[in-house]
């Protein structure tokens, strides 16, 4: 049984910083691409950050400069640094494993608020 779980989220305030984690359990995990995606109140799930396992790198437009995505292997947990957060950055954000069998965790609330 594969699983991700995540940790990291909570309430920060605009122009903070915030890091996600999200550890898995029972797979190979270093041959897959890691994503993370966010789903903010009212509005569909969107695709935020993916690294694939030989460290490439992807944004979605708003977030590029502030969020950063990395991966220890060893360790088997990807990340997500947040800067400069904003309060349009407020959701539920959810680590997900690429393949053929894909694996989402179970989401973490950022929220991002005075």
């Amino acid at each position: 049984q594969v699983q991700l779980v995540e940790s990291g989220g909570g309430l920060v305030q605009p122009g903070g910083p915030l890091t996600l984690s999200c550890a898995a359990s029972g797979s190979i995990f270093s041959i897959y691409t890691m994503d993370w995606y966010r789903q903010a109140p009212g509005k569909q799930r969107e695709l935020v950050a993916t690294i694939t396992s030989s460290g490439s790198t992807n944004y979605k437009d708003s977030v590029k400069g502030r969020f950063t995505i990395s991966r220890d292997n060893a360790k088997k947990t990807v990340y997500l640094q947040m800067n400069t957060l904003k309060p349009e950055d407020t959701a539920v954000y959810y680590c997900h494993r690429e393949g053929g069998a894909s694996i989402w965790g179970q989401g973490t609330l950022v929220t991002v608020s005075s």
